[in-house]
């Protein structure tokens, strides 16, 4: 049996620099699994449909930014190596969703948000902070922010355009995965927040996606 090999700090600061780097600039990241959206048409859309859906994916594309920076400064700080592995592990798998939201980005014909370095720096700290107090808070905090992206999700699918099959396809995927996500991290043992914290991350999670609709 080969023995799992042990990082130094200096060595997890590199990685983490180079999954910053994978993270924020454009098309770096490689998806494990193919687009949802590969198989299905493209739909006929207005231009006003196309720039609200366009806005629609970058909120979620910045979303996928935030969540690989929380996993990744949780994974830096987590005190159980179980704990990291999980946060490294579930980074990993949001590549997917962050390949494809940007994908869908490009074939719209706009942009990912240029905020985007803003926000992976505010949910790296928080990430790391929330591992340096405990494990059982850093879970927690998964599995509040994987259920506040579900609930946005489900916004978003309901104001896509009915012909985007496109879209729907990758928002679907996505919000299954989140939901799996949320709840391992609650069997792992994270701490259910109670709703006045939901609610003030709900509120931070508005100001983000009012600000990355159109920049």
């Amino acid at each position: 049996m080969t023995s799992q090999r042990h990082y130094s700090p200096a060595d997890r600061l590199l990685m983490q620099a180079d999954s910053a780097l994978r993270t924020l600039l454009p098309f770096s990241g490689q998806p494990a699994r193919p687009s949802p959206a590969v198989l299905k048409n493209e739909a006929e859309l207005s231009e006003s449909e196309t720039r609200h859906v366009a806005g629609l994916m970058r909120i979620n594309h910045t979303g996928e930014v935030c969540a690989q920076a929380l996993y990744q400064g949780q994974a830096l700080t987590a005190r159980l190596p179980q704990v990291r592995r999980a946060m490294e592990q579930a980074a990993d798998e949001e590549i997917d969703h962050l390949a494809w939201c940007e994908q869908r980005i490009r074939q719209l014909g706009s942009h990912t948000s240029v905020l985007n370095p803003l926000f992976y720096g505010l949910s790296f700290g928080i990430g790391a902070t929330a591992g340096l107090i405990s494990d059982r808070i850093s879970l927690g905090f998964v599995a509040a922010t994987e259920d506040q992206v579900c609930k946005h999700l489900d916004e978003h699918l309901g104001q896509l355009p009915a012909s985007d099959d496109k879209s729907r396809a990758i928002l679907e995927q996505m919000r299954e995965d989140e939901q799996q996500h949320s709840t391992a991290a609650i069997e792992a043992g994270g701490l259910r927040f109670p709703a006045p914290v939901k609610f003030g991350m709900s509120l931070v999670s508005k100001v983000m996606t009012k600000a990355t609709y159109r920049i």
